[in-house]
């Protein structure tokens, strides 16, 4: 049941709600230094990785919604109204869509988490948090924060870390929304269950991304960015590239301003040795590897075996790259998560994005070419929720930006203005004038009679043509082919032929009969 304080927050002025907003941002700007911490124990993440890829995110998404999530959710006139509906008002307000579960993600445990929670709590909703049982303790302090910078009593609450408890939220309480992010494999799972209850949801899921590298880029520039992508967060980030489909043109050079990064550990230090933070990660990594070049790939820094492991623990591995990897291998496809990137040779640029599109998880791309104008235009084909031209994972980042999946990746918006109204639901409110009014009664003649003379010149036709004048048959399952011009002629055919065989006379050229107009 919704508590008095959730009525309030809910149904209260959103100014409020974004006020909230600003005193977390400043709790967690004063605190970041002990959440990178949290992080760092946790999930392994670098204390510099943890403030520049988690903690000033979420700040400046954040302070983004304080500018404009007031005016996002306003409501909005219906314009256009047309002529017949005169005295009448239309508008779209958006409201809360009531209590929103958060199924948490360990890889960005501060910056996912945060925007999710600002969102749906912005919008006016009252939120459940199943946090990862992998940053259990990251997770906590940031939730605790947010209660802190002034929530009413049960508008934010959250379960234990564990698995059981996810698979109880669901099944046990009323949800109204449900808001993902991990593995297909599991993303199935909710979307199965909300079927069942036709429950919504928004679900980012695996990325297993493309770079693709055509034939006038640069491809030292291309290398940098590309291998920055991979090693970011240990290559734990569902939008870094798995696989770079470099064209033939500037292979050679690509290839060799890759090897030099991957032997000089990309300024990673200790080696470029990464720590994965899920068991077995990084045997599957090894695995791969191991794999690819087996059936013929070659390990970037010259060593023809997986990525050394150190300390006797096998989930530590070096980043690096396999070139000549085939297509068909399975580090092509992308099923892993740590810093590894299979590169393939495409003859040219149409067969690069040929053989991008045979990849079907693709939430993110990246494009580098000289031509950006053009890069803009090939967005459309390259089948993914974010395009970005010329570098790789970071404009993601941007506070307005939001992320869709498609397919296997997921589907819903989350983060950026699309993703803070998919945390609402859209009521169309209508107002009719009380003396400015269309009469119910049945019209005369006359004004019938103007009504088609209105419809005519408005919309181009006024009602009295017969659906066979318009070459519309009903009643028969052929129609569709039936009315077709090109099915007509082609039956036009078939009538000549069957007419020279019974008579031994050569029909004329076949007319072809489009329908009456």
């Amino acid at each position: 049941m919704p508590t008095d304080g959730f009525v309030q927050w809910s149904e209260g002025p959103i100014s409020r709600r974004v006020q909230w907003a600003g005193r977390w941002r400043k709790l967690i700007a004063q605190s970041a230094n002990a959440l990178c911490a949290l992080a760092e124990r946790e999930v392994g993440k670098p204390d510099w990785q943890g403030l520049t890829g988690d903690v000033l995110p979420l700040l400046s998404s954040l302070k983004w919604h304080e500018k404009n999530a007031a005016k996002i959710l306003r409501p909005q006139r219906l314009g256009g109204r047309p002529v017949w509906l005169l005295g009448q008002r239309h508008e779209v307000r958006r409201v809360p869509i009531g209590t929103v579960a958060i199924i948490a993600t360990w890889n960005y445990p501060i910056q996912l988490l945060g925007v999710q929670v600002a969102q749906a709590l912005i919008a006016g909703n009252r939120v459940i948090v199943k946090p990862s049982e992998v940053s259990p303790r990251t997770q906590e302090a940031l939730l605790r924060l947010a209660v802190r910078a002034g929530l009413p009593e049960g508008v934010l609450t959250w379960t234990d870390a564990t698995r059981q408890a996810g698979a109880e939220l669901l099944r046990n309480t009323k949800i109204d929304h449900v808001v993902f992010t991990g593995s297909t494999g599991v993303g199935r799972q909710v979307a199965a269950w909300a079927a069942q209850e036709l429950v919504p949801t928004s679900l980012e899921l695996s990325g297993n991304d493309s770079a693709i590298v055509l034939g006038d880029a640069d491809p030292e520039l291309a290398a940098r960015s590309i291998w920055q992508g991979v090693v970011m967060n240990a290559g734990q980030t569902c939008m870094a590239p798995r696989r770079a489909i470099v064209s033939r043109a500037v292979y050679r050079r690509f290839c060799m301003a890759l090897e030099a990064l991957a032997a000089g550990t990309g300024g990673l230090g200790r080696g470029g040795v990464l720590r994965l933070a899920t068991p077995g990660a990084g045997q599957t990594v090894h695995g791969l590897v191991a794999e690819a070049v087996r059936m013929g790939g070659r390990v970037a820094v010259g060593v023809n075996e997986p990525a050394p492991r150190t300390d006797d623990d096998p989930d530590r591995v070096r980043a690096t790259a396999v070139l000549d990897c085939p297509a068909d291998a399975s580090l092509a496809r992308g099923g892993h998560f740590g810093p590894v990137l299979a590169v393939i040779v495409a003859d040219d640029d149409e067969a690069a994005i040929r053989l991008h599109s045979k990849f079907d998880q693709k939430l993110s791309t990246a494009v580098f070419t000289a031509d950006a104008t053009g890069a803009q235009r090939l967005a459309a084909r390259l089948g993914s929720g974010f395009v970005t031209i010329n570098d790789c994972v970071l404009p993601t980042s941007h506070p307005g930006a939001s992320i869709a999946g498609i397919g296997p990746s997921g589907w819903g918006v989350t983060r950026g203005r699309d993703g803070l109204l998919a945390m609402t639901r859209a009521v169309c409110v209508s107002r009719t004038s009380t003396w400015l009014r269309l009469p119910a009664r049945r019209p005369d003649a006359p004004t019938l009679r103007r009504m088609r003379q209105m419809m005519q010149f408005l919309y181009g036709g006024d009602g009295s043509a017969s659906l066979e004048s318009l070459g519309v048959r009903l009643g028969d399952t052929s129609a569709a082919a039936a009315d077709s011009p090109t099915s007509t002629a082609a039956s036009t055919g078939s009538a000549d032929a069957e007419r020279e065989a019974k008579t031994g006379l050569a029909a004329g050229p076949a007319r072809t009969r489009h329908p009456e107009t």
